[in-house]
């Protein structure tokens, strides 16, 4: 073989050489990249995350004192209820047992908390379970949170679809007398949402699993007005 020939090959095997030092490089700084883009999201990720935990939350009006939930009266037995606006059974619940519960509350007998939780967001195409339980603590900062929550099951979404829009949640509030320019702010700039994430935290650490639940005195009771009514009245003596 010439020596040219072999300076061919020499060169040749260089040039392979380099080409495969480069592909490597180009390997690797594709792997840093994609790294770091990974890295950067997760960090971008874990800040939206920590900006929106219920650890940092806003407050509304009448809430219960570990802020998980909206209080209505000031009797002696405390009645826990967990709801979500976009849940049927609480609907029902609600026309079943609300006139009895307004009754508990006028005789001065009990204390209603509402958590509104939100269970049923993947049940909307809108995360309507979190957007009505914010716009719900809108409503208790107007002090119309009972009217407002009747008024809400009213107008209740069929699972599956969109739940209301701000502009219909903002309506719903004006049926109920909620006509300060400050509740249609509160429901389009979502003050609650939080509020409503620590919220269903808390009942999840709690052990409450679906809607409606009801606790009397701290004993998880049927979601029934009978059944409630006997709690109450057990609770007292």
């Amino acid at each position: 073989m010439s020596n040219r020939v072999q300076q061919r090959q020499a060169k040749r095997v260089v040039r392979e050489q380099l080409a495969k030092e480069a592909r490597r490089r180009r390997a690797m700084w594709t792997t840093a990249i994609a790294v770091a883009v990974l890295l950067i999201a997760g960090l971008i990720g874990w800040g939206v995350y920590a900006s929106q935990s219920s650890s940092s939350y806003r407050t509304p009006a009448n809430a219960s004192a570990d802020g998980s939930g909206l209080v209505v009266g000031s009797g002696p037995v405390t009645v826990d209820i967990y709801v979500d606006f976009m849940c049927p059974h609480c609907k029902e619940f609600e026309t079943a047992a609300g006139p009895t519960l307004d009754q508990l509350v006028a005789d001065k007998k009990v204390k209603l908390v509402y958590h509104p939780v939100a269970f049923l967001d993947p049940a909307s195409t809108n995360q309507y379970s979190t957007r009505s339980s914010s716009s719900a603590a809108c409503a208790a900062d107007g002090d119309k949170f009972g009217p407002y929550l009747q008024a809400l099951y009213t107008r209740q979404p069929a699972e599956g679809g969109p739940g209301l829009s701000d502009d219909e949640l903002i309506q719903v509030g004006g049926s109920v007398g909620l006509i300060d320019p400050a509740f249609a702010r509160c429901v389009r700039g979502g003050d609650y949402r939080t509020w409503t994430q620590h919220v269903t935290d808390a009942a999840s650490q709690r052990g409450v699993t679906g809607t409606p639940t009801v606790y009397v005195n701290g004993t998880q009771t049927d979601a029934t007005a009978a059944a409630i009514t006997a709690a109450v009245t057990a609770a007292k003596k």
